[in-house]
């Protein structure tokens, strides 16, 4: 196959996506990078007119299938449309730009150098090239030479944001906007919570929800608690927060199913589990002792407790993220600010100290892990005990 059709190649300018031969969509963000390709696309070839436009599957898992992609992209920029006019062509899912086994190999950084090569000294009049990909290896020649033919645009995934929370939260709020619908304040910290930064998955949720209301116009904290399955970061979390809201049935149950996943994944432990809880306590006793100083309001809402993160005087707290409440996710603080208060500052202490009893125990003894875990749960819980009279909002037990 000959190598596309050699023309002057356009002075250098400064180019939008508008005006832009050439557009690279890339980026850990899958969904947000698919999503704003078809809507390029769409755009392009509303402006350009005609019916000749190709879409070409990127997808390759050998060194024959990412040669035969390239060839058919070929193929595409050099036919032109039968009647005149522009063309668009889309390098669609490319998987071979980036790291791993087949795009790391010789003969395909080699093909790819070479395509590099040829889109630099190729003509762009009535050709317009989009291609879509996941992460892309910046130190290459091919992305070096999208940048200077066209324009890169890179999309990040949420969990590489620090504040990938008030994305997410948009983002919720736009899918919602385009059904004519809302969600409660609530419901919106919830379902974040559960989903996590995953762009695909809020996306999915969403329409869940949007269907599960039928008609009603605003989602609700119920809804989301009937509908949305947290996701395994968000279960995780599950047997910390029975044990916060001094819930022992529900801490109990939890801790079964924590057991059996460990049995499952070599990724858990037992000792993991402490450490979960560990971290949990922890936090309720800063937030408790926040509390008692006045720098936290007792009774505040999610959205005027993160207003009262952000007043947090300065050098209270490490910098540390696991000593200081102010660099978390407000979600988890807000929780504590209800739930400490089923705890005693002594209570508090006594389950740090339940806790390094059972830690040491499980490393250096062949007890039973889940009896050990289990008599640490009830000596912090207490035997006997159900929730907490605050459970994630009053005031319980001192």
């Amino acid at each position: 196959m000959p190598p596309p059709r050699k023309r002057a190649a356009a002075p250098a300018k400064s180019l939008s996506v508008e005006s832009t031969p050439l557009l690279l969509v890339c980026g850990d963000d899958d969904y947000g990078v698919k999503q704003r390709a078809r809507q390029v696309f769409g755009a392009w070839c509303e402006a350009a007119g005609g019916m000749d436009h190709e879409t070409v599957d990127g997808t390759a898992d050998t060194v024959d299938q990412v040669q035969r992609v390239l060839r058919q992209v070929r193929e595409a920029l050099q036919t032109l449309p039968f009647f005149g006019g522009a063309k668009v062509v889309w390098l669609k899912d490319c998987t071979f730009l980036g790291e791993g086994r087949v795009s790391e190999g010789k003969a395909v950084l080699q093909a790819v150098s070479d395509f590099a090569g040829e889109l630099q000294g190729f003509g762009w009049e009535k050709v317009r090239l989009l291609i879509s990909a996941g992460k892309v290896d910046r130190r290459r020649s091919f992305y070096k030479t999208a940048q200077s033919v066209g324009v890169v645009e890179l999309h990040a995934g949420l969990a590489e944001d620090r504040d990938w929370v008030h994305r997410a939260e948009a983002f919720v709020r736009g899918e919602f906007d385009r059904h004519g619908q809302s969600i409660e304040p609530a419901a919106l910290v919830q379902l974040v919570s559960n989903v996590g930064p995953n762009l695909r998955g809020l996306a999915t949720e969403a329409e869940k929800l949007s269907l599960y209301v039928d008609g009603r116009k605003q989602i609700t904290a119920a809804d989301v608690s009937a509908v949305v399955v947290p996701a395994r970061q968000a279960e995780a979390f599950a047997l910390a927060e029975a044990v916060a809201d001094r819930d022992l049935p529900r801490a109990l149950q939890n801790l079964e199913q924590e057991l059996w996943q460990v049995k499952l994944s070599s990724d858990r432990s037992a000792i993991g589990l402490v450490g979960g809880l560990v971290s949990k306590m922890r936090l309720l006793l800063l937030v408790k002792e926040l509390v008692r100083l006045k720098h936290l309001p007792a009774n505040a809402d999610y959205y005027g407790l993160k207003d009262a993160l952000t007043r947090l005087p300065e050098g209270l707290l490490p910098e540390e993220k696991k000593f200081n409440p102010a660099v978390m996710h407000p979600f988890p603080v807000s929780k504590a600010v209800g739930q400490c208060a089923n705890y005693s500052v002594d209570e508090l202490r006594a389950a740090m100290e339940a806790l390094l009893t059972a830690n040491l125990r499980l490393v250096s003894s062949s007890l039973d892990h889940g009896l050990v875990l289990q008599e640490a749960i009830v000596r912090i819980i207490g035997e006997g005990r159900t929730a907490g009279r605050a459970g994630v909002g009053g005031r319980g037990l001192r």
